[in-house]
């Protein structure tokens, strides 16, 4: 299913699925009340939950049926439980990229990792498609993009085998990793920098793993003012969602509902010479074809 959450005018978020071609979002707060209200409930009850969604669906009225043209979409997942786990260099080309640039504080003598590289972006970071980067937060003038595959993870656990990762994916969604370069640098670290609010648009639904078929043909584009500046299969990450799984839930328990983002492939501004960072005007487009596009001004 296409799981979204969604507003219409002033009215309290709803969460939905949105039908493929036919322009129409399910409201499953019409179509069955005794649903949970938000992504997070939903989630929770994982494939009880699946199940009363795909039953809202198949036996929704036209009442509970309304045009998306109506309605806003919010991030899917509008309001995440704990901050969001995020890759970095975890495209070869990539790695590289950035190990050259100049502002990776932390690079060693390889740009590839031996390990995967984890940090957290904060939950208040996340905005939805529509909503606007605020490159006004970065005094230094260095915002960057990085289009990035979201993974959601359904049964949480520690200790998670690669052999039994993709069991514990909930869906997958599109994530911009927006960064203030300068700010990345100067902090040798990584959340200041990534972490500002609005740095972490994410959308435009959530697509569940039984439909999204194998994530390794997932392919991702990013245009900037539909220029091309991105364009990688999911099958060439350096650690697969697997790997990133099972690193992670190593020795830190994964709830329902924790977003991971795998990192982005070349072609972000820093690979510029020099650098070209966004600027208010500016429109950035992710496109993972299957899920959708996301897509955000910058301001």
């Amino acid at each position: 299913m296409r799981l979204v959450t969604f507003q219409q005018g002033a009215a309290a978020p709803r969460i939905g699925a949105l039908e493929r071609g036919a322009g129409q979002i399910v409201d499953f707060s019409v179509a069955d009340p005794d649903m949970p209200t938000d992504m997070n409930g939903l989630i929770e009850r994982g494939n009880q939950g699946l199940q009363m969604a795909r039953a809202a669906v198949d036996n929704a009225g036209d009442e509970a049926r309304i045009d998306a043209a109506d309605a806003r979409l919010l991030a899917p997942i509008p309001n995440p439980l704990r901050n969001v786990l995020a890759v970095g260099r975890n495209y070869h080309e990539h790695a590289r990229e950035f190990h050259d640039s100049g502002f990776d504080a932390t690079a060693g003598a390889d740009a590839v990792p031996e390990f995967p590289i984890v940090f957290t972006k904060p939950n208040t970071a996340v905005v939805g498609p529509g909503a606007p980067i605020l490159t006004s937060l970065d005094p230094t003038n260095s915002v960057d993009y990085e289009g990035e595959l979201g993974v959601i993870i359904g049964p949480g656990g520690r200790g998670i085998s690669k052999a039994n990762a993709l069991d514990h994916v909930y869906g997958y969604t599109v994530i911009n990793d927006v960064t203030a370069r300068t700010l990345q640098h100067r902090h040798k670290q990584w959340f200041i920098g990534k972490g500002l609010d609005s740095f972490c648009p994410m959308g435009p639904l959530l697509l569940t793993a039984d439909e999204a078929g194998d994530v390794r043909d997932f392919h991702l584009t990013t245009r900037v003012n539909d220029e091309p500046r991105q364009d990688a299969k999911v099958a060439a990450l350096i650690f697969d969602v697997p790997t990133l799984i099972a690193a992670i839930s190593e020795g830190i328990t994964l709830i329902a509902g924790d977003i991971i983002a795998t990192g982005t492939p070349v072609g972000v501004g820093i690979g510029f010479d020099p650098p070209v960072f966004l600027k208010p005007g500016d429109v950035v487009s992710i496109t993972i074809d299957p899920i959708g596009t996301l897509e955000n001004p910058v301001e």
